[in-house]
Order: C-alpha cells, then structure tokens, then sequence
C-alpha cells in the first residue's frame, strides 16, 4: 500500500433493523486530500464519519486506516485519527491549557513529550493568547479551534472534522477555514459541511451520500468545470419577435434550443464543448439589435447537489440512527 494512502473503505453498510443507514460504500482517501463530505439530513454523513473514526461498527464491510485494519486493530488505527465531531468534546470549566494536556495525556503521549505536542497544536490553532482562559469564557470560534486543537495535538494521519464552521460568524468561518487547509499539508482531512460554498472553498474532492449510497465523488476542479452548464444567457438593446431569432440562429452548428427571458433575454442550449458565442454575437451585431449580454451561465453548487439527491426520497432525519437528535450529532 501506498504510504499516501491514510483511508481505504470497501463495500461499508450499517443497519438499523429494516433501514439500511450506509449502503455499500467504497472510497480512499490520500494525504493531501481534503474530501468535502456532503448530503441532506439523515443521508448518513454522520453514521459514516462515525464507523470511520471507530465510534460505530459497521454491519459488513473493511476500513483501512493507514493499512491497519479498523475492525481487527482498532486501538492501533484509531490512534491515527483525529475527530472533531459537530459537538465538541470539551470541559468547559477547565482552562485551555488544562483541556489539552489532559487530550495528551489520553491520547498516550509520552510524559517527555506532552509539553511540545501541546505548544504545537496551540500554535496550529492560533491559541496561544488564551491558554490560561477557561473554555467556557470563549468565543465559538476559539471553542472550534480547541476542539480542533484536541484533534491534532497527537499529530494524527487523518482529520474528520464534522461541521466544524456551525454557527461562526463570517470572520471566524474564514480562520477555520484557512486552518483546514493548513492541516492538509500534513494530513488527510474529512470535512462533513451544510454550507456549500465552504467545499468550494476548502475542499481538493467531494463526495455526495444520500440515502447512504454514495451518489457523487469527484475532485473539485472537475466540480467547478460541471458548474459550467450548457447554455448562454444573451441580452439584447432590442429583442427581435422569437420566432425572427430563431430563425437566424437555428443554421448555427451546436444549437440545441432557444428561451425567451425576461427583459429582452434568451437562454440557448448549446452541445458540450461547441460554444455558439461568436456566432451568436455576428448575428446579433449584422442585425443591429444592439448586443449587452452574452455570457455562458453557471450553475451553483446547490443547484447540483439538487440535481443529484433530489430524484430520491430523503430517509426521515430521525430514522438515521434510534434516538439521535440530529443527523450530523455524534453520538
């Protein structure tokens, strides 16, 4: 095995009784990477992130962590982990110092060590203005970067953040961020997220789960590429009767269709990778109908991750794991 690759799933699926929560799910996971984990509620985000980081075990399947199998060696593949779960695990009435010896101290770092795996991750996290505050006075932000700080500090191989920018304010939502992406210079991060933007601008893949099968993986770049949706949006100063536009495009190679907007606008359907802009724009100008827009339209994140989970009907919230509260609460 590639000494890159940190996670290995293959064929994962939790039950329920009747509700099969996770169905069959396979997929890697390399240092570097950090992988945008998305889906509605109750699609088995959470439930997933949970059999990963050992929290949960699987009906059937094998997870891989950094070669060690999960299931046969969990105390040597678990101590690989760091995980941050949507909640975070902390004791509000210690200080941050107190919090995150005590995190070394039951991650089994050696006693001569402690002392610099603390000053580290304070230093990763931005902390060290606020060692000697008590964890309940803080702001969300900084409680986010302690629970950060309590998944890193014994320098794990993998990250799984889950939720980690919830209820941060814009400007704390761009710390965390560039600390994510920080991480993965050293680590492979999981990142599980509501805000789509966030993966966009956090995230090197994304995988979509819903109903617990995994629906879409892909890097980023080939996300933001499908983005580009095939069609333009043409503006024109004075709009020709429909019938007299479509007559003078329809001769164009690669149109598929013409739709009358509002406000003297059009959109055209063009085959993939045969952009009639040119075209469009002579004939418009040799007609004198006085061209202001024509520009390829992009379709966002939410409209595709619409596109992609929308065809099937969402398991209820509830039902994803017997008395939890929320789908993305761990347990």
């Amino acid at each position: 095995m590639s000494s890159d690759l940190l996670i290995s799933v293959s064929n994962l699926s939790r039950q329920y009784g009747s509700l099969q929560a996770v169905q069959d799910l396979s997929f890697e996971l390399r240092r570097g990477e950090v992988l945008g984990f998305l889906g509605p509620n109750g699609a088995g985000k959470s439930t997933t992130m949970q059999i990963i980081t050992g929290n949960l075990a699987p009906s059937s399947g094998q997870i891989k962590i950094c070669g060690i199998d999960l299931l046969d060696s969990p105390g040597q593949a678990k101590a690989r982990i760091g995980y941050l779960p949507e909640r975070p695990p902390l004791y509000r009435e210690l200080s941050v110092d107190e919090y995150l010896l005590f995190c070394t101290q039951i991650n089994r770092i050696p006693k001569a060590q402690r002392q610099a795996a603390l000053k580290r991750a304070m230093q990763r996290c931005g902390l060290e203005q606020v060692g000697r505050r008590l964890i309940n006075n803080l702001s969300k932000g900084y409680q986010q970067r302690v629970g950060i700080a309590q998944a890193i500090i014994h320098s794990p191989d993998i990250v799984v953040l889950d939720e980690p920018t919830i209820g941060l304010d814009p400007i704390q939502i761009r710390e965390i961020r560039h600390l994510i992406r920080e991480l993965a210079h050293e680590h492979a991060v999981i990142l599980s997220t509501h805000i789509l933007p966030e993966v966009q601008m956090t995230c090197s893949r994304v995988q979509i789960i819903n109903q617990g099968r995994l629906v879409f993986s892909d890097d980023i770049g080939s996300l933001n590429r499908s983005m580009r949706a095939r069609s333009l949006i043409l503006g024109l100063q004075q709009s020709p009767p429909p019938d007299e536009l479509e007559n003078l495009l329809k001769d164009i190679d690669g149109l598929e269709s013409i739709e009358t907007l509002e406000d003297g606008r059009w959109r055209i359907q063009h085959a993939e990778q045969q952009s009639p802009a040119s075209r469009i724009a002579e004939k418009v100008v040799q007609n004198h109908w006085g061209l202001i827009e024509l520009s390829p339209e992009i379709r966002s994140l939410e409209q595709i991750f619409i596109d992609i989970t929308a065809t099937e009907q969402l398991l209820p919230e509830s039902d994803e794991h017997p008395g939890k509260a929320t789908e993305g609460q761990a347990a």
